[in-house]
């Protein structure tokens, strides 16, 4: 039997596969209960154009108290940094990879925040 940890990355793998085929930068988003991380990973290459975290010294300014960077607002924040950023580097279009995690609560948030701030996928 798969431990829970095993069953995502199984799910994050189909994904991976589909999205290598396009060759276009992805989006990907890593959760833990304390933090979320967003980066954007070039198509061919693997090299990574940007990244935005709660960890980061500036997005924890912004969230104040200790512990904030586990909600909802916080993956906002980091979905509209991490657009921000790539748009800087000259990447307009990414496929969402959500690396198995469930589309809703934080990952729907940074998702949707990166759209407004001007990423298509």
């Amino acid at each position: 039997m798969l431990t829970k940890k095993e069953q995502r990355l199984r799910r994050a793998r189909q994904t991976r596969i589909r999205i290598a085929d396009q060759g276009i930068a992805r989006l990907t988003v890593n959760r833990t209960n304390l933090h979320i991380y967003a980066s954007v990973i070039a198509g061919a290459g693997g090299k990574i154009l940007a990244t935005a975290s709660t960890a980061e010294a500036e997005v924890r300014k912004t969230l104040g108290a200790v512990g904030k960077g586990g909600n909802v607002a916080a993956a906002q924040l980091v979905g509209k940094r991490v657009a921000e950023k790539a748009k800087a580097a000259g990447v307009e279009k990414v496929a969402f990879d959500r690396a198995g995690f469930a589309y809703h609560g934080r990952v729907k948030a940074l998702a949707d925040a990166a759209r407004e701030a001007g990423l298509q996928f």
